[in-house]
């Protein structure tokens, strides 16, 4: 999606979107799989535990903090990454508002 094609979607798609592109990543699920197990702050564990390279996962973190859902803290040289946890009860609320809808069909189209 254009960068100037946003502005014609509500915010409420937008956020489900952005949401939804964070999540679309095995990567991605990984590192919030394990964030979410430790229920902790990790910092450079993560590279291990996922089995990629160092700058794959920061590319992956990235897009996790840009969608709002983890957060990180400098601690010493490194930056410790947690889940943000009013985020994350945010998007779980998105998600399941989303997929609860039911279809209607009126007409057998497919």
């Amino acid at each position: 999606m254009g960068l100037s094609k946003k502005e014609i979607f509500s915010g409420h798609q937008n956020q489900l979107a952005t949401l939804a592109k964070a999540l679309a990543h095995p990567a991605r699920i990984a590192i919030l799989e394990n964030l979410l197990k430790m229920n902790a702050c990790v910092c450079g564990d993560l590279v291990l535990e996922v089995g990629l390279a160092q700058a794959t996962v920061s590319q992956h973190l990235k897009e996790l903090k840009n969608a709002g859902l983890i957060q990180g803290t400098v601690e010493g040289t490194s930056i410790c990454y947690c889940i943000n946890e009013k985020a994350w009860k945010e998007a779980k609320i998105l998600l399941t508002n989303f997929l609860k809808q039911d279809v209607i069909a009126k007409d057998p189209c497919c």
